[in-house]
C-alpha cells in the first residue's frame, strides 16, 4: 500500500550531475527512514546513502564527498544529488523506505522503487 515513484535517472558523461528523486505516497503512519541502493550487473546491491527521519545520514565510501542525500519530510520525498559522477557509478538505482503502517502497530516494512537506471559514460 505504499509506493515509491523515482526519478532523475537518465545518461551523463563522465564529470556529470545528476538529482534522483523518491516520493512515497499510499497509507502509512509514518516514514522512520529513506535510503538509496544501486545494483549493477555481477555486483551485488549496496547502500549508496540513508537517511533517517531526524536527518542522520550515512554514505558508501565510494561516493563520500561526491553525493548528498536530503529529505523533505513534509512531501514524503528523498533525493540523491549525485556529482562528479563516474562510469563506476554505472547501475540501477533503487529507493527504499522503512516506514511504520500505523500508529498502533510495531511492525515495520520495506518498500522499493521501481529503480532508475544511472548510466556514465567515459
Amino acid at each position: 500500500q505504499v509506493q515509491l515513484v523515482e526519478s532523475g535517472g537518465g545518461l551523463v558523461q563522465a564529470g556529470g550531475s545528476l538529482r534522483l528523486s523518491c516520493a512515497a505516497s499510499g497509507s502509512f503512519f509514518s516514514i522512520n527512514s529513506m535510503g538509496w541502493y544501486r545494483q549493477a550487473p555481477e555486483k551485488p546491491r549496496e547502500l549508496v546513502a540513508g537517511i533517517t527521519s531526524g536527518g542522520s545520514t550515512n554514505y558508501a565510501d565510494s561516493v563520500k564527498g561526491r553525493f548528498t542525500i536530503s529529505r523533505d519530510n513534509a512531501k514524503n520525498t528523498v533525493y540523491l544529488q549525485m556529482n562528479t559522477l563516474k562510469p563506476e557509478d554505472t547501475a540501477v538505482y533503487h529507493c527504499k523506505a522503512i516506514v511504520t503502517v500505523t500508529q498502533t502497530s510495531p511492525g515495520k516494512y520495506q518498500y522499493w522503487g521501481q529503480g532508475t537506471q544511472v548510466s556514465v559514460s567515459s
